[in-house]
């Protein structure tokens, strides 16, 4: 009889409640509305026709003083964590992310409530955005590190692989989001990949990267792809 590998080593990892974590082009500090809610809010406004919260299962907010009770709503609440990403050369707020299914004792974690104005979206800042999330989840000793979209959010997708998840599969009717079905697709990394990953992510935003026009010389994709588990290649004996 086949079970899994003895997990000898294991730690229980913090929680991130709490935490601010500091990169080279963002910050990531603890959504607070009466500190980010109007920066965010204005950001997001340049989205005219709402297409960022096509997928999300509220928004869009039609006024600042909504938006600002939305955040106030999980401000002090353990799961989900929010950030707010704080662009240095702006020197403002300009997106959202947070720690979700916060699991310390199986050691999983998930990335979403993703939501980029678009002042951050196809941006260098975002994609350090989200190699810094991921980066601490397995530096404290996270094994699993999730992201899940509707499986018709062919941006997410794409993004989730582009970032270095692997697709594990789509669970069908998972949910109703505004009043519509919602099948969703689940992509994960694991610790065993991180390193090699890690690695990836060092190389796209390293200086040496960028021609002086500020165009990667190395797509972020290219260096992820060879490293993505493949869902066929799970034994199903």
């Amino acid at each position: 009889m086949k079970q899994g590998n003895l997990v000898g080593d294991f730690q229980v990892p913090p929680h991130p409640k709490g935490i601010s974590i500091d990169g080279r082009m963002v910050t990531l500090k603890p959504l607070i509305a009466s500190q980010f809610a109007e920066e965010l809010f204005l950001s997001n406004s340049i989205d005219k026709d709402g297409t960022n919260w096509a997928y999300l299962p509220y928004g869009p907010f039609e006024i600042l003083e909504t938006y600002s009770q939305w955040i106030k709503s999980f401000e002090g609440k353990e799961d989900p964590v929010f950030f707010a990403i704080i662009s240095k050369k702006l020197k403002k707020a300009i997106g959202i992310a947070s720690y979700l299914r916060i699991n310390p004792k199986d050691g999983s974690i998930e990335v979403g409530h993703i939501n980029y104005s678009p002042l951050l979206q196809r941006t260098t800042e975002g994609t350090e955005a989200m190699f810094l999330m991921m980066k601490w989840a397995f530096d404290n000793g996270y094994r699993r590190y999730e992201w899940k979209c509707n499986a018709l959010n062919l941006r997410s997708r794409s993004a989730a692989q582009r970032l270095g998840f692997s697709y594990e599969g789509v669970f069908r009717q998972m949910a109703i989001v505004k009043g519509r079905n919602r099948d969703t697709a689940w992509f994960a990394m694991i610790d065993k990949e991180w390193k090699g990953l890690e690695c990836c992510f060092k190389e796209f935003l390293s200086d040496d990267n960028f021609d002086h026009n500020g165009k990667p010389k190395k797509s972020l994709r290219a260096l992820t792809k060879p490293l993505l588990y493949k869902v066929d290649n799970l034994d199903s004996t």
